[in-house]
């Protein structure tokens, strides 16, 4: 046979074998073992080789179409609608418009290989992110995950609310609360609640909202103190000695992600079947069992059974979950605070004036002034009220009017001029 002949690697090694058989270096039984055909294959394949040389080792069918491909023109007329009509849609939608809009049948693999070989598709490869795992911690209360859940858990009785959630990395252990939003006061009544329970975590792991860390640059004033920025929240953590760790994906903090699931299908139906549709109703579920009934069912025991959580001891709570803001005491021992003026009272540890302290708002909605971490005492005073000016009466001449000279004024007498003392007569 004249020209080129293709051969797979099959063929190729089914040549050599079958050429010793022809050299009478080998039977077609020992053929057969080498290339790992039956012997009645070997022989049919072995006959082919003699008659028609090594062109009979290629498969029949090498280079004819196949016998289900489609019309060409068919194929032209669905990569110039792709080109024109249909450019930049996906092959499994520019399949589904093709047979909606234009009545062609072709299968969204078979349009996806014709676009790649004609340039106009590129494949796409969807690489997972790689995650290696993290073994969960070993102590209770080492490292606790918090995260909100938006969710409709009052169904079509309410609108969407948010779900604050802690879960235990070691034990699974949970606690929750309700609210309209993920706000940094239900992010501290949380806080608080857990330390009240079970003591004060060493960490929490968190996600990157400005619930719990900040983006902005440190002021002039934590610059020099060396102070890194911090939210409200993240300055009542570092109060108590709670490490926040933030989270790069949700799937970083899977435990609270996973457990938000639960919550959606328990707590939703229980919501359900108690007829419950407001934020305190839902908080007063939670803490009268519910939470208690979640734990028992899904905790489990640590690694190691001793806890990490530290005990409150002196530290007042109410004065660490607070909102604070630091202000200047004036000269007449005022501190000026959203529109109101507080006065400090004369007492024994009176703080400097032009120095600053701190203004403290706490949960309740109270207000309190700090100053080197001693409370000070104060009352709020009213603003000087400025009186309302009176009216002129009428008839009255007002100030700005300058005033009229009578006819008989001196302004008004003929100037004479008078003679010079001593002038000749």
């Amino acid at each position: 046979m004249e020209g080129h002949l293709v051969m797979s690697k099959k063929e190729r090694q089914r040549l050599l074998v079958l050429s010793r058989v022809r050299d009478q270096d080998m039977t077609i039984k020992q053929a057969a073992k080498v290339l790992d055909m039956s012997y009645r294959q070997t022989r049919r394949n072995y006959k082919r080789f003699v008659e028609e040389g090594d062109a009979g080792l290629v498969h029949k069918s090498r280079g004819k179409a196949s016998g289900r491909s489609l019309d060409p023109a068919l194929k032209k007329t669905v990569l110039d609608l792709c080109r024109g009509k249909y450019a930049g849609f996906g092959p499994t939608l520019a399949a589904e418009k093709l047979f909606e809009e234009d009545a062609l049948v072709v299968d969204h693999e078979t349009l996806r290989r014709w676009l790649i070989s004609n340039g106009q598709w590129q494949r796409r490869r969807k690489r997972s992110t790689y995650r290696a795992r993290r073994i969960p911690k070993a102590h209770f209360g080492e490292l606790v995950q918090m995260d909100g859940s938006h969710h409709l858990w009052f169904e079509d009785r309410s609108d969407e609310s948010c779900l604050m959630n802690m879960v235990d990395d070691a034990t699974k252990t949970t606690l929750s609360l309700m609210d309209k939003e993920e706000t940094t006061e239900i992010a501290m009544r949380l806080l608080w609640a857990w330390i009240e329970r079970y003591g004060i975590p060493g960490a929490l792991y968190v996600d990157k909202k400005t619930v719990f860390v900040t983006s902005r640059e440190p002021t002039l004033e934590e610059q020099l103190a060396g102070e890194e920025p911090l939210t409200q929240f993240g300055r009542a953590c570092d109060k108590l000695g709670i490490e926040i760790i933030c989270a790069n994906s949700p799937q970083a903090k899977g435990r609270v992600e996973r457990n938000h699931g639960v919550y959606q299908d328990r707590l939703v139906k229980e919501y359900r079947l108690k007829g419950t549709s407001d934020i305190e109703s839902a908080n007063e579920l939670l803490a009268n069992g519910f939470v208690d009934k979640l734990n028992a069912k899904f905790c489990v025991s640590p690694a190691d059974p001793k806890d990490y959580h530290r005990k409150i001891g002196k530290t007042k709570l109410e004065a660490v979950f607070c909102t604070e803001f630091k202000r200047t005491i004036g000269n007449d021992f005022t501190v000026c605070f959203l529109g109101r003026i507080f006065q400090i009272t004369k007492q024994s540890h009176l703080p400097p004036a032009k120095t600053k302290l701190v203004v403290q708002v706490r949960l309740d909605g109270s207000i309190h002034l700090v100053h080197q971490g001693r409370e000070i005492e104060f009352i709020e005073i009213k603003k000087h009220v400025e009186p309302m000016p009176v009216p002129p009466k009428e008839g009255a001449r007002k100030y700005n009017t300058p005033g009229i000279p009578s006819p008989n004024h001196p302004w008004r007498r003929q100037w004479k001029k008078k003679p010079l003392v001593g002038a000749a007569q």
